[in-house]
């Protein structure tokens, strides 16, 4: 979690920011962002460099050249500030937008985004400030990097309509943990933003099969390359995201612009074994700029109910989902409600809906959300539906969302999605429990949890009206020989 320190020390970098002039909260992260991608390079660099100095032998891959050297963070930041303004402006910026390039190649998706940035601090005294600050940040540890990113994107979200591009940190990791990826599996995320999905299913597979995407050329070839596929029409999100998969290690992913509702495309029908994500839910679009396909699996102009149609269409038959819907797609009334959990009920396999408390989202939105498990079969499948009623996530359900960390319900989900079996013989009034096919078809298909959990009504005694007459009358009593004495008194 993000301390206080590192809170007010990136607060202070951005107003900073702020003050000169920068004042698109995008911009300001895009630059930042930027910055802190300078800085891990040369960390990188000196890391080899260490190695080489134990070993005696040259630097394995360097990252700059002996002439690059002063291209490096820890040369520049101590020069005078229209000295480091001009190294950054016309060689730094140059140099990392050029990485991965591979002459008439399109490169790395990396390099790809990058042909498009824009150097926009202000002046020399704003840049070799914000250096200055930033340089007090120890980036090593890379939840501190995770937590600073998060922190950064909530600035945006907290900025205006952009917040469905943040998805909590740890409710990312839950739904990854859930999911369980392999290195087998080609994980999609069809509106990446930041590609914080892609970012934790990466650090999943690091931690635990690092032993088979490392054991090869091929094997880490395929996990850089061709593992993690995000889409985004918002090309700023592109590059933040591709920057971000590159600073967590994967050093190529598919990131690319896509409107992923407006655009039909074969290539991709049926390619995906594993789909995270979190959907904008608002808004709708109309018939004319969403693609057919979608369409015909369900016919609305509402994004949310067309990513989940989508979702359908890009996962491979077994492949499996995870993914944030906002309560309305579990118990909307329309036809093209209806459609859609009909068909995610009785032609694919519903595994499970987590029904997330409304504060998790805050202090953006205050929606209330749920997260839909389900595995595309095209030949049905359901049989029991796994329901949790999720109270706590381990911070405060209010604008502040101050950490609680004895409050979170997320060990216990984890610990019963491993064990499915054991939930069956568990009573409704429980925190989960099981739903068979049978009922929730004759219930119109309607996947709200509080449809099926009992509430459990416990039984309080009243006395009966003769003895709280008889308390009164002696009540009364008291009253009237009081008053008597006071009357006495008086007179």
């Amino acid at each position: 979690m993000i301390t206080g320190e590192l809170k007010s020390k990136v607060d202070s970098i951005w107003d900073t920011m702020w003050s000169g002039g920068v004042s698109n909260p995008l911009s300001v992260i895009e630059q930042l962002t930027y910055l802190l991608f300078i800085k891990r390079l040369d960390e990188l660099h000196t890391l080899k460099e260490r190695k080489a100095a134990r070993t005696g032998g040259a630097i394995e891959d360097p990252i700059f050249s002996k002439r690059q050297d002063h291209l490096r963070w820890s040369r520049f930041k101590e020069s005078a500030p229209e000295q480091m303004f001009d190294t950054v402006k016309d060689e730094v910026f140059p140099f990392i937008k050029s990485l991965g390039a591979t002459g008439d190649d399109e490169g790395t998706t990396y390099s790809h985004h990058m042909k498009d940035a824009l150097f926009l601090m202000p002046t020399p005294r704003v840049l070799a400030n914000v250096v200055d600050k930033l340089d007090g940040i120890d980036m090593a540890d890379r939840d501190t990097k995770g937590d600073l990113y998060e922190y950064m994107l909530g600035k945006i979200a907290s900025a205006g309509q952009n917040g469905q591009f943040r998805t909590p940190r740890h409710i990312i990791s839950m739904m990854v943990e859930m999911m369980a990826p392999t290195p087998k599996d080609v994980i999609c995320d069809p509106a990446c933003g930041t590609a914080g999905f892609l970012i934790a299913a990466s650090e999943y597979l690091v931690k635990h099969h690092s032993d088979s995407i490392y054991k090869d050329s091929k094997a880490r070839k395929k996990f850089n390359e061709g593992t993690f596929h995000g889409y985004d029409f918002d090309p700023t999100m592109l590059r933040i995201g591709s920057m971000n998969m590159l600073l967590h290690g994967v050093e190529n992913p598919d990131i690319r612009y896509r409107d992923s509702l407006a655009e039909s495309d074969e290539d991709d029908a049926e390619k995906y074994s594993l789909i995270l994500a979190n959907p904008p839910f608002a808004g709708s679009l109309d018939y004319e700029a969403t693609a057919k396909d979608l369409q015909q699996i369900v016919k609305t102009k509402k994004t949310e109910l067309l990513f989940a149609a989508l979702f359908l269409r890009l996962l491979q038959t077994g492949g499996r989902a995870a993914v944030i819907v906002p309560d309305g797609v579990l118990f909307g009334s329309s036809n093209a409600h209806k459609t859609l959990r009909q068909t995610l009920v009785e032609d694919q396999k519903l595994d499970a809906i987590v029904s997330l408390p409304s504060g998790v989202f805050k202090p953006y939105a205050g929606v209330s959300t749920a997260i839909l498990f389900f595995t595309k079969t095209n030949s049905g499948g359901t049989d029991q539906v796994w329901f949790y009623d999720m109270k706590a996530d381990g911070y405060s359900l209010d604008d502040k969302r101050t950490p609680q960390p004895d409050k979170t319900d997320i060990p216990d989900i984890l610990k019963r999605w491993s064990k499915l079996k054991a939930e069956k013989d568990r009573p409704r009034t429980a925190q989960s429990f099981m739903v068979p096919k049978e009922e929730i078809e004759a219930n119109d298909y309607d996947l709200s949890l509080n449809r099926y959990k009992e509430v459990e009504h416990e039984a309080t005694e009243h006395e009966s009206p003769k003895v709280i007459l008889e308390r009164l009358a002696a009540l009364e009593e008291e009253i009237a020989k009081g008053r008597a004495e006071l009357e006495g008194m008086l007179g």
